[in-house]
C-alpha cells in the first residue's frame, strides 16, 4: 500500500498575533518532504489527520468543504488545510 502525498495549506488565521514560526496565509507544506519546515505544535495536530488519510480513514469536513485544523498557540490560531494528492496529480 502506497501512503498518499499530503499537502498542508495554511488558508486563514484567526489570532491577534503573527506566527510564532513566521508561516503566512498561503504557505503550502508537502507532508513528507517539508514537514521539519512546519511550525511543531502545528506539526502535532496535523499528525493524527495525516496518519488516518493515508489509511483509508475519514475525519470531519469543514463547512469550507475541506479538511481543517488549527494551530493550538491561542493567540495566532492558524487554519490548515489537508489535502491528498491523489496519484494521477502528482
Amino acid at each position: 500500500m502506497n501512503r498518499p502525498q499530503i499537502k498542508i495549506k495554511l488558508v486563514d488565521r484567526l489570532g491577534k498575533c503573527g506566527c510564532h514560526h513566521g508561516h503566512k496565509v498561503g504557505d503550502i507544506f508537502d507532508y513528507d518532504t517539508q514537514r521539519g519546515e512546519l511550525c511543531p505544535m502545528a506539526a502535532h495536530v496535523a499528525f493524527p489527520y495525516v496518519e488516518i488519510l493515508r489509511y483509508g480513514g475519514t475525519v470531519p469536513v469543514s463547512k469550507a468543504g475541506d479538511i481543517r485544523f488549527c494551530c493550538p498557540d491561542v493567540d495566532v490560531i492558524n487554519v490548515f488545510s489537508l489535502e491528498v494528492v491523489k496519484e494521477d496529480e502528482e
